[in-house]
């Protein structure tokens, strides 16, 4: 079973007006998401094999956040300019490049895209994930080099704050 946990980074803030897009960091909320969405999926016993971020500094940080927290080696964490720069296509050529030894996997993006990703996979709208949420996507027993629209099942998805 391939199961993708597909993840907003949590709220950041511009520290200086000048702070460029890429380096806003995590704000104390979005520390806070971070740690209360880790330890609620290491309570329903997730364990990715492998982390997939933006190299942006607020999706690597809550992407070493929760590492952190899931006991995910700090070396399975592979950063990604595509998912930065990119759009549905390039998430879907990462996923698809995915080694087949894994089948957990997360993957940690930016809004508009992730939430247009997150409904691509599933086939149906997903609505606008909010910061630091998560959809897990269940590809089955497919291979990641066939991920394609419509393929992905919801298995569920939480935001900081849901009932659980």
């Amino acid at each position: 079973m391939k199961s993708l946990y597909l993840v907003r980074h949590a709220n950041a803030g511009w520290d200086e007006s000048w702070t460029a897009d890429f380096d806003r960091s995590l704000t104390d909320r979005g520390r806070l998401e971070a740690r209360e969405m880790s330890t609620r999926l290491f309570n329903k016993g997730v364990s990715p094999e492998l982390i997939v971020t933006s190299p942006a500094n607020r999706a690597l940080c809550t992407a070493e956040i929760f590492a952190d927290h899931l006991g995910c080696d700090p070396d399975r964490i592979v950063q990604k300019m595509e998912i930065y720069q990119g759009g549905t296509d390039e998430l879907a050529e990462i996923v698809r490049s995915i080694p087949e030894e894994y089948s957990e996997v997360m993957l940690f993006g930016h809004n508009p895209v992730i939430t247009m990703f997150s409904s691509w996979l599933a086939g149906k709208s997903m609505g606008s994930m909010e910061t630091c949420g998560v959809v897990r996507i269940d590809l089955g027993k497919t291979k990641w080099m066939d991920a394609k629209q419509g393929k992905g099942a919801v298995g569920w998805q939480e935001y900081p704050g849901s009932r659980q």
